[in-house]
C-alpha cells in the first residue's frame, strides 16, 4: 500500500512554488549588480539596471499597443544590444520572441512571418532589402520597427513608421510585467530547414530556457563576471539561450554585428573576453587572419564549438593561440546545445590517435538533459555500447521542445515511442559517450548553418538543362561542409558549373548554393535510387584532390 503523508496538506502554494522563467536573471542581476557593465557595443557602454528598464521599456511598449500572451514579435537583427532586450522584453509582455536568420531570402522569412501570424516585426536597416521582398510576399501585417543601430556602416531603406528608439520611448522602465502563467508557456519561436524547403516552427517553453541557461553555466564554466564575446548568431536556437545564461552570474555581452577577425581581437584583447561559442569557421577566421589584425592577451579563452569536431591540428592551433575548445553537440529542438564533451584530464597523455578518437566523440548529455541515448528507431532498444553498432541519437527531459508549430504530424513522428528523434546516426561507447557516424537526414551543416539537400536540389531541377541532381555535404576546410551538386545535363541542352551556380543564387539564399557543380551520370540501385553514399565518397575524393 503506497503512503500518502507526504501529500497531506503539503500543497503548492505562492510561497514555495513559481514558474521558472529566465527573465528573473535579468532582474537579479539589475538588482545586486545595477552599476556592472552588461552589454558593450562599440563605444556603448549599457550597466545592468540600463539593460533591465530598456527591456522593461520594450514590454511596455508591445503591451501597450496590444500584444500579449501568445503573440509572435519576430526580428531580423544581428548580435547587437536591441537582440539582447528582445529575449527579455519580448516575453515579459507575454509574447513570443521568433529570432529569424539573417541569412535567409525573402521567400522563407515570408512563410516564417505568415506561418508564426507575427504581429510586430523589428528590423535592422542592413536587411531592409530582403525584409521589403519578405513583406510583399507574406499575407501578414505586422507593426513594422526599424533598429538603427550606430555601428552600422551603410544604408538601408525605412520599412516602418517607427524606429525602434522611438518605440522604447513610449514605453515605462518600471513596467510591472508578470511571471508566465506557465511555466509551459512558449518563450520563443526558432525555425528549422529541416529536410524540406518548408522550414518547422520549434517552440521553447520558459521552463526549458531557464533549465538549459543554468546548464550553460555549468558546462562552460562560467564564474561571477564572465565576458562573453557574440560570434554565434542570436538567432540560431536564442544564441545557445546565453543571452539568458550571462545574467546568471552578471556577465557581460560583448556585441558584434559581423564574424570579423580584427574586431575579434579588438575584443579578447581590450574588453577581456574569458568566453565564446561559434561553428569551425569562427576559429578558421581567428586562425588565418592577418598577422597584423592579431592580439595577443593574457587570458585564456573557453571556446564552444559545435557541427564535426576539429580535426587535432587546429585544436593544437587553438590551444597555442589561447583558446581552450569544448566541443558540444545540439539541435534547434533542444535549445541548441545537450550534449557535450566532458574531457578527463587523464586523457590528455593519451597517443596521438587515440587522443584524437576521445575528442571526435559528441560527448554525454548536459547536466540538465534527463536522457541521452543510442536507440534502434524500429524496436526503441538501446543498441550495445560497443563503439560499432549503429542507432539514432535521442533526447529526453526539460530542455527538449514542445513541439513544431501547427505541424501535429511532424510532432508526433519527432517524439515517436517517448523520446525526441535527432535523425543523426551514431554509436555508443562503454563509457556512455555518443559519437555521431552519419545523418540520416541529408542536412548539410555549413559554418554552422543547416542546409537542407532537397532544397538545393529543387531549385536545380528548376533549371531547363538539368536532368536528374543529387546534392551531398562536401568536406571544407573552412566551413567544415559546402554543398557537392552531381548533376545529369538533358541531352539536348548545355549549362556549365557557373551557370548552375548563378541560377541557384537566384533562388536560394547565399550560404545555400553548391560551391561546386560536377556533372556526371548519378549512380542508381536497380528501382532507381540515387545512391547517395556513392557520392559522399565522390565529394570527398574531389575535395582532397582540389
Amino acid at each position: 500500500m503506497t503512503s500518502t503523508v507526504y501529500d497531506t496538506n503539503l500543497d503548492k502554494n505562492p510561497a514555495n512554488y513559481q514558474p521558472l522563467t529566465p527573465l528573473l536573471f535579468l532582474e537579479r542581476a539589475a538588482s545586486v549588480h545595477p552599476e556592472h557593465i552588461a552589454i558593450i557595443h562599440g563605444s556603448l557602454r549599457r550597466s545592468y539596471r540600463e539593460f533591465y528598464a530598456r527591456s522593461r521599456r520594450l514590454a511596455s511598449a508591445l503591451t501597450r499597443r496590444g500584444i500579449g500572451r501568445g503573440d509572435t514579435v519576430s526580428v531580423v537583427l544581428p548580435n547587437t544590444p536591441a537582440m539582447l532586450e528582445c529575449h527579455y522584453g519580448v516575453p515579459m509582455a507575454g509574447a513570443v520572441l521568433n529570432t529569424l536568420n539573417t541569412r535567409l531570402d525573402a521567400k522563407i522569412i515570408a512563410f516564417s512571418l505568415t506561418h508564426s501570424e507575427a504581429k510586430v516585426l523589428i528590423t535592422d536597416r542592413e536587411f531592409s532589402g530582403v525584409v521589403k521582398a519578405a513583406l510583399e510576399l507574406t499575407s501578414v501585417k505586422p507593426l513594422v520597427i526599424d533598429y538603427d543601430d550606430p555601428e552600422f556602416i551603410g544604408s538601408g531603406e525605412r520599412l516602418g513608421a517607427l524606429e525602434y528608439e522611438d518605440f522604447l520611448a513610449e514605453g515605462d522602465p518600471d513596467f510591472a510585467w508578470s511571471l508566465p502563467g506557465d511555466e509551459w508557456d512558449a518563450i520563443t519561436l526558432n525555425y528549422t530547414s529541416g529536410t524540406t524547403g518548408d522550414p518547422k516552427g520549434v517552440v521553447y517553453h520558459h521552463r526549458g530556457a531557464y533549465l538549459l541557461a543554468i546548464g550553460n553555466i555549468v558546462t562552460s564554466a562560467m564564474g561571477q563576471h564572465p565576458v562573453y564575446l557574440w560570434t554565434l548568431p542570436m538567432f540560431h536556437c536564442n544564441g545557445w539561450c546565453f543571452p539568458w545564461s550571462l545574467s546568471i552570474v552578471a556577465g557581460t555581452h560583448v556585441c558584434l554585428r559581423a564574424v570579423r577577425s580584427k574586431p575579434m581581437y579588438d575584443a579578447l584583447a581590450d574588453c577581456g573576453v574569458t568566453h565564446l561559442c561559434g561553428a569551425p569557421i569562427v576559429m578558421s577566421t581567428l586562425l588565418n587572419a592577418p598577422a597584423a589584425e592579431k592580439r595577443t592577451f593574457p587570458q585564456t579563452v573557453r571556446f564552444m564549438t559545435a557541427a564535426a569536431p576539429p580535426p587535432e591540428a587546429v585544436l593544437a592551433a587553438m590551444k597555442d593561440a589561447g583558446f581552450d575548445v569544448t566541443h558540444l553537440y545540439g539541435l534547434t529542438e533542444v535549445y541548441g546545445p545537450a550534449v557535450v564533451n566532458e574531457w578527463h584530464e587523464d586523457w590528455d597523455g593519451l597517443p596521438s590517435a587515440e587522443y584524437a578518437a576521445k575528442k571526435a566523440r559528441q560527448g554525454v548529455r548536459y547536466p540538465v538533459l534527463e536522457a541521452l541515448d543510442v536507440l534502434d528507431p524500429q524496436s526503441m532498444q538501446p543498441v550495445p555500447a560497443d563503439g560499432k553498432t549503429l542507432g539514432e541519437v535521442m533526447f529526453r527531459g526539460n530542455v527538449v521542445m514542445k513541439g513544431y508549430l501547427k505541424n501535429p504530424g511532424a510532432t508526433e513522428r519527432a517524439f515517436a515511442g517517448g523520446w525526441l528523434h535527432s535523425g543523426d546516426l551514431g554509436v555508443k561507447y562503454a563509457d556512455g559517450y555518443v559519437q555521431l557516424k552519419d545523418r540520416s537526414k541529408d542536412i548539410i551543416i555549413s559554418g554552422g548553418e543547416n542546409i537542407s539537400s532537397i532544397e538545393v536540389e529543387d531549385a536545380l531541377y528548376k533549371h531547363p538543362a538539368v536532368q536528374a541532381v543529387a546534392v551531398v555535404a562536401m568536406p571544407d576546410e573552412k566551413w567544415g561542409e559546402t554543398p557537392c551538386a552531381f548533376v545529369e545535363l538533358r541531352a539536348d541542352q548545355s549549362a556549365t558549373a557557373e551557370d548552375l551556380i548563378a541560377w541557384c543564387r537566384q533562388h536560394l539564399a547565399s550560404f545555400k548554393c553548391p560551391r561546386t557543380v560536377i556533372f556526371t551520370e548519378l549512380p542508381k540501385t536497380s528501382t532507381g535510387k540515387i545512391q547517395k553514399f556513392q557520392l559522399r565518397d565522390m565529394a570527398r575524393a574531389h575535395a582532397r584532390s582540389a
